[in-house]
């Protein structure tokens, strides 16, 4: 199957239209053909960025001469998710600036961000690609307002931005006086920055050393030898067995990374989903999702397994072998040091762009994400303005949650007909996965504070429905999943189950020059992408959390073990034709 890929891929000279940025690679239509090229500017920018890095050196060299301590990236999807990875593999070098980043707008996290470091030692990195996301924006808003009112005229030194040439934030960083403004090649889309400023300066705050991440990254560049240059080419391969084992029905990528290097997970799950997943296909990455025995697992799935040499993960390579064994295809790929990422975010940029074109989409567009926007935008306006429009009413209520989604989701699961229905919340939780079918997956949305023990509870939840199931699990929280997993749920194939938690905010946050605060933005964030998956017939259901979030969390997950236990896993999955 993979050969066949790689076949077809020399018989269209694939690897030489490739590098040379031929847009009829992933569409034929004359239209579509500029904007692609517009976007693949991350093929050819490698060079560039190394010889800016004395830039970013002396960028760095002048904030901490200052005596800046701390960073905060705001930003979102493509603009944050790099930085992420870098504050999590690599952690803060001594005497480097201790970076966090904000890609939450629940109000939890946004106090939790200003709270971490004294105001006037963090600098605040404002990261947009169009310089309009809303988030960013609003986060920008929030902090400049604190900033201002301490340091007036000077707050704007505290603040740099991001973004590409002509952008409204150029505008708006020389009217606010930030320090800098780092304009990023345009012709990088957003998901594909890495390597760009919008990675490479906040790696560079941490102390990372980016001219090895690019030197790395630059070994696939193609050259010698030869192979480097043809359908040989590692990342290449790796793309065309994507793409072809996804059209063959194994689309989830299960992505086992060693505990060192498994913040990359989070950055590769946006870059696969919002590349392949529209026009009902797409590759469905799967992150996070603890292994299992060959048992709990479909036909769907291929393993990659991402390794760092030092790692000590003997029984992690027991268990791929007796998954291989089994019939299910395993990738394996092996890192020298932490460094090599700088390797791994080029081949996995290539390889999605090669998966895309073996699937046939489009890799750098995203026509799905903009209806999201709308319905938030539309509904902000309804909610600040109390409008009988924003009123929302369950569709029932048991022990503190609340019903949502389509009337459909309210009947009771086939085995639940004959009992008593006292707890009509759990029996339409019940009766919404046990929709699942063979080769689908289940996402749980989580518009929740990302805390250490939510983690754990949705972690505890994803694995007992994976076991119970047989299905794949996804976890994403809003509103961040929007910006990355967002387009392959709506325009990928109707495999997804979704399941959206909300909750009641303790307490909001308002932001400056909006006539809303973060609890309201959250809570039109989450009802938008409803709308957006319900307009689709997406199989959809949310939990609305009235009370706190933690005891609600555990109060679910025990309704779910209680009606898949542990022991009865491995029947619930064999009768699902596993």
């Amino acid at each position: 199957m993979v050969r066949s890929a790689i076949a077809r891929l020399r018989q269209q000279r694939f690897a030489e239209r490739f590098w040379a940025k031929d847009p009829s690679l992933w569409s034929h239509e004359p239209e579509a053909g500029p904007a692609i090229r517009s976007r693949l500017g991350w093929l050819s920018c490698l060079q560039t960025m190394r010889e800016d890095c004395r830039i970013l050196r002396a960028f760095v060299g002048e904030v901490r001469n200052e005596g800046y301590t701390h960073a905060l990236l705001l930003g979102m999807g493509g603009s944050s998710l790099c930085a992420e990875v870098c504050r999590k593999t690599f952690g803060v070098a001594p005497g480097y600036l201790d970076l966090a980043v904000l890609d939450s707008t629940d109000p939890g996290a946004v106090r939790h961000a200003e709270g971490r470091a004294r105001p006037e030692k963090t600098l605040f990195v404002v990261a947009t690609k169009s310089g309009t996301t809303t988030e960013t924006l609003c986060f920008f808003r929030y902090f400049f307002d604190k900033a201002r009112r301490r340091m007036g005229v000077a707050a704007g030194r505290q603040f740099v931005a991001i973004t590409d040439p002509g952008s409204p934030l150029v505008a708006l960083a020389v009217e606010k006086g930030f320090r800098r403004t780092f304009l990023n090649p345009p012709d990088i889309g957003g998901r594909y920055s890495a390597l760009s400023y919008f990675g490479l300066l906040p790696a560079a705050l941490l102390g990372v050393e980016t001219e090895a991440l690019l030197d790395r990254a630059a070994a696939l560049l193609p050259g010698s030898p030869p192979a480097m240059a043809s359908e040989d080419h590692p990342a290449l391969v790796l793309g065309a067995a994507l793409g072809a084992l996804g059209a063959a029905g194994r689309d989830k990528i299960t992505l086992v990374l060693s505990p060192e290097i498994a913040a990359f997970g989070c950055w590769a799950e946006q870059l696969v989903a919002e590349s392949t997943g529209k026009q009902g296909r797409g590759l469905i990455p799967v992150d996070g999702e603890p292994l299992g025995p060959p048992r709990v697992y479909g036909r769907d799935r291929v393993f990659v397994h991402l390794r760092l040499r030092s790692s000590r993960d003997a029984a992690v390579r027991r268990q791929l072998a007796a998954l291989e064994k089994a019939g299910h295809p395993v990738i394996r790929l092996e890192l020298d040091d932490r460094l090599d990422l700088g390797r791994e975010f080029f081949r996995w940029e290539i390889a999605t762009a090669v998966a895309a074109a073996v699937l046939q989409v489009n890799a750098f567009d995203e026509p799905n994400v903009k209806e999201s926007k709308d319905n938030t935008e539309r509904l902000l306006q309804a909610l600040a303005s109390r409008s009988r429009l924003a009123r929302e009413e369950p569709l029932c209520r048991h022990s503190g949650i609340s019903l949502y989604g389509s009337p459909a989701a309210t009947a009771p699961a086939p085995a639940a007909r004959s009992r008593v229905r006292s707890n009509p919340v759990r029996e339409a939780l019940l009766a919404h996965v046990n929709q699942a079918r063979p080769g689908d997956y289940l996402a749980v949305l989580a518009y929740l504070e990302a805390t250490p023990a939510t983690d754990q509870l949705l972690a505890r939840l994803r694995r007992r429905l994976r076991d119970a199931l047989g299905i794949a699990t996804t976890v994403g929280y809003g509103p961040r999943y929007l910006h990355s997993t967002g387009q392959l749920h709506k325009g990928g194939p109707a495999s997804g189950l979704f399941l959206e938690m909300t909750s009641r905010d303790a307490f909001d946050l308002p932001i400056p020059e909006t006539p809303f605060g973060f609890s309201l933005l959250k809570e039109a964030q989450a009802r938008g992408d409803q709308e957006a998956l319900l307009a689709r017939q997406r199989r959809f259901l949310r939990l609305h959390l009235e009370a706190k979030a933690e005891p609600a969390l555990r109060r679910i997950a025990g309704w779910i073990e209680k009606a898949f236990p542990a022991s009865q896993r491995a029947i619930a999955t064999a009768s699902r034709g596993k």
